[in-house]
């Protein structure tokens, strides 16, 4: 059996989870989502009301750093299903002592770890296997009028993403720099 964890990341609203693992001969089972847990082990009420699951064919394709506009923002609890990612969140709220510092997780398949992403932070990843498949809850709709996001590899940001020729999407590669855009987050 494999224990479980809740490790508040360098940014402190930003959690790693690991649920239990119960395995056997045949494989395991996991209660990958519990509200109760999760309200007792973060302090945090969340409603998430709907699931997301993207799929990368490739290694290297990167999506992000995106964030819905209010009142469509959104938190996050992601998962990897398939496969592996380095996963970033960054603060992108107006008056955080951390605004601007990011945090990431390699989350795999295999370890079946989780990062929850706050509302007011950016967020994406980079897979880091073929046939990657990415689930993520999320407490608000998505709407593509207040789908927003920063460049990933901005230099003001500075993020260490791990080495390759990243694959983006055309919207992914059009995404202004963090100077450009204008948070309307505050903490």
């Amino acid at each position: 059996m494999q224990t479980s964890g809740f490790e508040r990341l360098d940014i402190s609203d930003v959690f790693l989870i690991t649920p239990k693992r119960f395995g056997d001969a045949r494989g395991f089972f996991t209660e990958t989502y519990n509200k109760q847990r999760f309200e007792a082990l973060s302090g945090l009420e969340i409603d998430f009301v709907q699931d997301n699951c993207s799929y990368s064919s490739e290694k290297g394709t990167l999506r992000g750093l995106h964030f819905q506009l209010p009142p469509y923002d959104q938190a996050k609890l992601v998962s990897v299903n398939r496969g592996a990612i380095f996963d970033v969140a960054v603060d992108f709220r107006k008056g955080s002592p951390t605004f601007g510092r990011w945090v990431s997780a390699i989350l795999d398949a295999a370890k079946g770890q989780q990062i929850f992403v706050p509302r007011g932070f950016l967020h994406g990843f980079v897979t880091l296997q073929e046939d990657t498949e990415v689930s993520y809850k999320v407490d608000n709709y998505y709407s593509a009028e207040h789908d927003a996001g920063v460049m990933w590899n901005d230099e003001q940001l500075g993020i260490a993403w791990p080495e390759c020729d990243p694959i983006l999407s055309t919207k992914d590669r059009a995404l202004p720099r963090l100077s450009e855009v204008a948070t309307p987050f505050s903490c």
